[in-house]
């Protein structure tokens, strides 16, 4: 092996692993996807050992490939922090630190984090804009934002994964009593699903059976709500099937409230990502904030 670091096809492995995919990795590093798939043949090729199986549909990661990314994580994560230390201005932070969050994750995942960045930093202030809604950050003045899913591409912008989610196929003890319990994902079609939605679209229902066949139901459905933990509260309440976050239905589920349906299909799994302007001095604020909480999450 040789003993040169290469630092880019190492970022280029991280990255794709990150974003589960070779083009959400290139818009990550604003790469190509034919420099990106060089990248991680070179690192492959350095290291004698495959790091990921691809197909034309999707990337797994190998058992050496998660090992490896484990530790390039933190390589690169240090290497991050060294540089940081010496180049950012040791100034405090200051000012109004203003933040766009999706309602549920934002009220049960992140304001626990903004109520440990305030008594660190009791010289600060916090706006949290509750909000489904993709807001431009740099229009309205936002220093960061927590944006759930896929995130389109903006060069004026920067995102980083901090969380990913399963999701849960639930109803009530009472709906199923009434109803009966589905048996297969074909099932779902014709019950009362609970639906997110917005403005007359809603979202459609993926799902994958253990055998590797996947389903998608049409997000029409009888009822359709713009808020997630309406949803929740809906399902308990015997109204219908909901298709949720785990982390916003995990407590009803072990107070058997609700009840999981269909455990062997394969549900999606989702990513949670901070975003924030490009820019080449980033408020201490707003790097304060990263680092809280990037760091929770890893340890939570």
């Amino acid at each position: 092996m040789r003993s040169d670091f290469d630092i880019a096809a190492i970022q280029a492995f991280v990255a794709i692993v990150d974003e589960g995919s070779m083009a959400g990795a290139a818009r990550r590093l604003g790469l190509t996807r034919s420099a990106m798939g060089k990248a991680l043949a070179r690192l492959e090729a350095r290291l004698d050992v495959r790091l990921l199986n691809r197909t034309t549909r999707r990337i797994t990661v190998t058992d050496e490939g998660l090992r490896f990314h484990e530790s390039c994580t933190r390589i690169l994560a240090d290497l991050a922090e060294a540089e940081a230390s010496v180049r950012r201005e040791q100034d405090k932070p200051m000012g109004t630190l203003r933040l766009a969050l999706p309602e549920a994750y934002g009220r049960l995942r992140v304001l626990p984090v903004v109520q440990d960045y305030l008594r660190t930093w009791p010289e600060l202030k916090a706006e949290i804009s509750f909000t489904d809604r993709v807001i431009d950050m740099t229009e309205e003045g936002y220093d960061l934002a927590v944006r759930i899913g896929d995130v389109a591409s903006d060069p004026r912008l920067l995102t980083r994964v901090i969380d990913r989610f399963h999701t849960v196929i639930c109803a009530s003890p009472e709906y199923l009593s009434r109803y009966g319990t589905p048996d297969a994902p074909e099932d779902l079609a014709d019950r009362a699903r609970l639906s997110f939605g917005k403005r007359g679209t809603t979202i459609d229902w993926r799902l994958r059976t253990q055998a590797g066949r996947d389903i998608t139901l049409p997000g029409s459905a009888r009822f359709v709500f713009d808020s997630a933990e309406a949803i929740r509260d809906a399902a308990v309440a015997g109204l219908g099937i909901a298709y949720l976050p785990d982390f916003l239905v995990q407590p009803a589920l072990t107070s058997g409230q609700l009840v999981r349906l269909l455990p062997d299909v394969i549900t999606q799994q989702i990513a949670v990502h901070l975003v924030y302007p490009d820019r080449r001095h980033l408020p201490a604020r707003s790097r304060a904030f990263i680092d809280l909480m990037v760091n929770r999450n890893k340890t939570g």
